[in-house]
């Protein structure tokens, strides 16, 4: 800071307590941290500042990365009088966080009650920092964790899948006590080996939840196998109907999921109350895909009352009594479906041979409430983090104000971030009120031109474009995911540069994936070669786009398949989602062009095998 203090001007700049803290980080970082002498306290003419900055900001969103920050460097400096003095367990939740709190209270003698905090500690079936090894050894030292605890944490670890961890606890058991975890871990790790070797040996103790385990993780690796080994899995082990029943429901849902014929076989071989449901699910999916329209009712009339109330199962039940001929019990189910707005509701319009209008509810905006809000401290925080590109530093900002604010003003602040042009705040904002029908707020078109010269040049609607910005991004040109796509339609570097040679347009940059000017026109190349690759079928187009165009190449039907159908059976949940909003989205996307009725005749149609597939069946016939 300058010799006289920052000036008046710049304390009274909204973001004055976040350059502080960067600076304060900054100072903190050139400092090396050097470990105290036993019983040292090397306390820092820093550390003062760092306290009294946390101390006047409280639980300001500002303080977080800096005290994180400041407790590692305490931790690491061994200053345990400063640590303790500081650390708040309601606060301070990282796991390396608690552990250094821990260690201080072993170097300052601080013990009592030290054995409960360590034994609630040691209940996770993850890994534990390195952080708590001082901790664990000075609990060690004093009898702990003894077995009892130890064989508890193993399982937990079993149970999460972590095998290798619970090797590692179980070489401090006898080997009786770990003999039957080490079995487990085998049967997660070489699930096909250790389930055939149990029924080669049938007098071989195995643990019932470890069996299962193991059965299922077969079962989900090769489906086809586990439904040839059951009935020798159910004679060796000596399972009746009843206790097979789990077993028989593994087999069940590994085989929906490749759409096996014999799916139908295995539900109906598990008991009623086996079903969660998943299960549930995936045997209405089975009988779908079977084209048996008796299961289908059968299935969606076992389900719980509430899950059979959702407008999913209420639809296919419709369609299910439609198929069966009680003509007005399914006009009845579909007409219950059509306000609900969703992708059944569109296809409930289309059964009922109406077109469908979205229902529109506005949100009770006023101006004069708006802009009360954006005039309170947090919020002006917000929006000049916004202008400064710190997007993460004002969604948080943002969290804590929302917050704070009461029912009716949280319904403002979806209008303030529409009215900031920060519609990814402002769709999340509303979701969290469950708000989804003020389409003029939550359906925005911010990239009309790029949009407008993309559908042109590809031949794709508009709304469909968009409707893929909005799934994809919540029209956020920064947007990343963990996988490394980029930008409001989420390109991967790569496709995007070989979308570009295809395209004949320049290759992008990484940095340049942010610009709505690239993205929106490599995207819309990239979906519009997936849309001519399986030649015309939208929904396959959009399954590629979310999970890969081989993905969606296998999942494609041998022979021509009602839409409703083969998207309900896409076996990974998140593209079944994608595809449903993508959908939803570009119909209203659509209505909000013109505000008419959409026609919606079209979402009754087939989709259709590849043209190959189709040529060699009817050769066949």
């Amino acid at each position: 800071p300058p010799a006289g203090g920052d000036s008046e001007a710049l304390q009274r700049y909204p973001l004055y307590p976040h350059l502080l803290a960067a600076r304060l980080s900054g100072q903190l970082a050139l400092i090396r941290p050097v470990a105290a002498q036993p019983g040292g306290n090397p306390r820092l003419p820093l550390d003062d500042e760092i306290a009294a900055f946390l101390a006047q900001q409280g639980d300001r969103p500002v303080t977080r990365k800096l005290r994180s920050a400041w407790l590692a460097h305490l931790a690491e400096r061994q200053a345990w009088p400063t640590y303790l003095a500081q650390y708040r367990e309601d606060r301070d939740t990282q796991p390396t966080l608690r552990c250094h709190w821990l260690a201080a209270r072993v170097a300052l003698g601080q013990t009592d009650g030290l054995e409960a905090e360590l034994t609630d500690t040691w209940g996770t079936a993850g890994s534990l920092p390195d952080a708590c090894d001082p901790a664990l050894a000075w609990w060690r030292a004093r009898g702990g964790p003894g077995d009892v605890l130890v064989e508890r944490r193993a399982r937990l670890a079993l149970e999460a899948g972590e095998a290798g961890l619970a090797r590692f606890l179980a070489k401090s058991l006898p080997a009786a006590r770990a003999a039957p975890l080490l079995q487990w871990a085998a049967l997660i790790e070489q699930p096909a080996r250790e389930v055939s070797a149990l029924i080669a040996q049938p007098v071989k103790d195995v643990e019932p939840q470890a069996l299962a385990d193991g059965w299922s993780r077969y079962a989900r690796a090769d489906a086809e196998a586990a439904a040839a080994a059951f009935p020798a899995l159910a004679q060796s082990r000596g399972l009746d109907r009843r206790a097979a029943g789990p077993y028989a429901l593994s087999v069940a849902l590994a085989l929906s999921w490749s759409r096996h014929p014999r799916a139908l076989e295995f539900f109906r071989l598990a008991h009623a109350d086996d079903f969660d449901e998943r299960a549930h699910e995936w045997y209405a999916r089975a009988a779908l895909w079977a084209g048996d329209w008796r299961e289908v009712a059968a299935a969606t009339a076992a389900m719980p009352g509430d899950m059979r109330d959702q407008p999913r199962w209420r639809y296919w039940s419709a369609r299910a009594s439609e198929k069966l001929g009680d003509i007005a019990q399914a006009r009845e189910l579909y007409a219950a479906v059509v306000p609900t707005d969703n992708w059944y509701a569109a296809h409930a319009a289309a059964r009922l041979d109406r077109k469908f209008t979205p229902r529109l509810e506005p949100l009770a905006l006023n101006d004069a409430e708006v802009d009360a809000l954006a005039a309170e401290a947090a919020f002006v925080r917000t929006r000049e983090l916004l202008l400064c590109d710190m997007g993460a530093e004002a969604s948080t900002e943002w969290r804590a104000a929302y917050d704070e604010l009461p029912p009716a003003r949280q319904v403002q602040a979806v209008g303030l971030a529409s009215r900031w042009g920060w519609h990814d705040q402002a769709i999340a904002t509303a979701a969290r009120q469950k708000l989804f029908n003020d389409y003029d707020v939550l359906y925005p078109r911010p990239f009309d031109a790029d949009v407008r010269s993309a559908s042109r040049r590809t031949g794709l609607p508009e709304e469909l474009i968009y409707a893929i910005i909005r799934q994809e991004s919540l029209f956020r040109t920064d947007a990343a995911s963990s996988a490394g796509a980029i930008g409001l339609m989420q390109l991967l570097p790569e496709t995007a540069r070989l979308t570009a040679r295809r395209a004949g347009l320049p290759e992008p940059t990484r940095a340049q994936l942010t610009k709505p000017a690239v993205n929106i026109p490599l995207g819309s190349e990239f979906l519009a070669s997936l849309v001519q690759r399986f030649e015309g079928e939208t929904a396959l187009a959009a399954a590629g786009y979310n999970a890969g165009p081989n993905a969606a190449r296998r999942w494609r039907p041998a022979a021509p398949m009602d839409l409703d159908v083969w998207v309900e059976n896409i076996p990974f949940n998140e593209t079944r989602a994608y595809v449903q909003r993508v959908a939803w989205h570009a119909l209203v996307f659509a209505w909000l062009a013109d505000r008419k009725p959409r026609e919606v005749n079209d979402w009754q149609r087939a989709v259709r095998p590849a043209a190959s597939t189709a040529v060699a069946m009817t050769a066949s016939q």
